[in-house]
């Protein structure tokens, strides 16, 4: 860890390392020194198994946070070091180190006096909802073509569409017969699902800069708990408006867990739903009128596609996501289609909340 640590240009001599817990694909360590107002920083190993390009993916993290620092200096922001990620380079002015064994490492400067929250409450998701809208709004300027897919095709719900059908028919795991119906049900809805993509490939729907990854927990809040920070910026790519928005809906407004085995627990919950397309609407003000017509779909697409990646991943044989147990992915396959059937008997609704909320604005 030492050589690691000698390799990039940190303010602070480091005393102690600390590993974290957090996230399911890279690994994290707190770097903290000896006296208390030291800069700490934050070390992570870059999962290239997952991120092929790292050069590409660092890249996209630098474009996005120089914008992000230029758009708050002008606006007359001085806390900007507590609003946006803070990439160290090495001492060959790179933003990774690869070491000996292959392992790619990079370090952020550590935000502190921050905090983020697991559980979700109304009140949080109007908060979540103006973050990421105001963060959507002052990227939508940034040239798409700049940035790379760190993860290509990781929200094109026809590719995912394609991977299913491709397990079925390669059935490598025997899993197939005893979870034909499931297929049923996903490739029926494929044509609806889909259609996001053929607008965006048409042109109808434009493509911006997503976060694909907006969680609750990727928002760290400041000792006065406001918004302060989006973190994880690792899946930074050109996608439409509804993965962002229908990815949020499909963790957050989720009554129960991803992989709850209590399907009963499982509904929407409208509250958050609301509060967040407030929140959201309120500052993504760029929004065209078809973005905003499909923008409650994205909650179902969202919830579609983690479906089918479960499912897909279930019939492979477990080859991607970790499990807990051998019917880990079936579990959650099904947890996730209960989510979707319960998100189509309130589409209505849904669709309403976003009416009124974009009348609000």
């Amino acid at each position: 860890m030492e050589k690691i640590l000698t390799q990039f240009k940190l303010k602070t001599k480091i005393t102690d390392i600390k590993p974290l817990k957090i996230g399911h694909i890279n690994d994290s360590f707190i770097l903290t020194g000896e006296n208390p107002n030291d800069e700490s920083y934050f070390l992570q190993r870059i999962n290239h198994n997952i991120f092929k390009d790292v050069e590409g993916l660092q890249n996209n993290i630098r474009i996005v946070t120089d914008h992000l620092r230029k758009k708050y200096r002008e606006a007359g922001v001085t806390n900007i070091e507590q609003k946006v990620l803070q990439l160290i380079e090495t001492k060959d002015n790179k933003l990774f180190y690869k070491d000996d064994e292959g392992n790619y490492w990079r370090i952020y400067v550590n935000i502190v006096n921050t905090h983020s929250y697991e559980a979700i409450t109304p009140e949080l998701a109007y908060e979540a909802g103006k973050a990421y809208g105001n963060f959507h709004c002052m990227i939508v300027d940034i040239p798409a073509n700049q940035l790379i897919d760190s993860i290509p095709d990781f929200h094109n719900v026809e590719f995912r569409v394609q991977q299913l059908k491709d397990a079925v028919k390669e059935n490598p795991a025997g899993r197939l017969e005893k979870t034909q119906w499931m297929v049923d049900e996903l490739l029926k809805r494929a044509d609806e699902m889909c259609l996001p993509q053929r607008l965006y490939r048409e042109g109808k729907l434009p493509g911006r800069i997503n976060h694909c990854d907006t969680k609750i927990n990727n928002l760290l809040f400041n000792d006065k708990d406001e918004p302060c920070c989006i973190v994880d910026l690792d899946t930074m790519m050109i996608s439409t408006v509804l993965s962002d928005f229908g990815d949020f809906m499909r963790t957050a407004a989720n009554t129960g867990a991803e992989d709850d085995p209590n399907l009963d627990n499982i509904d929407v919950n409208l509250a958050i739903y609301e509060a967040y397309t407030k929140g959201y609407l309120e500052k993504a003000t760029f929004l065209t009128d078809t973005e905003l017509e499909y923008l409650a779909l994205g909650a179902k697409m969202l919830t579609y596609m983690q479906t089918v990646r479960f499912f897909a991943d279930y019939l492979n044989g477990d080859t991607y996501y970790k499990i807990q147990h051998p019917e880990h992915n079936w579990q959650r396959t099904i947890a996730q289609f209960r989510l979707l059937e319960q998100q189509e008997k309130k589409f209505e609704i849904m669709q309403q909340i976003v009416k009124n909320c974009s009348k609000d604005k």
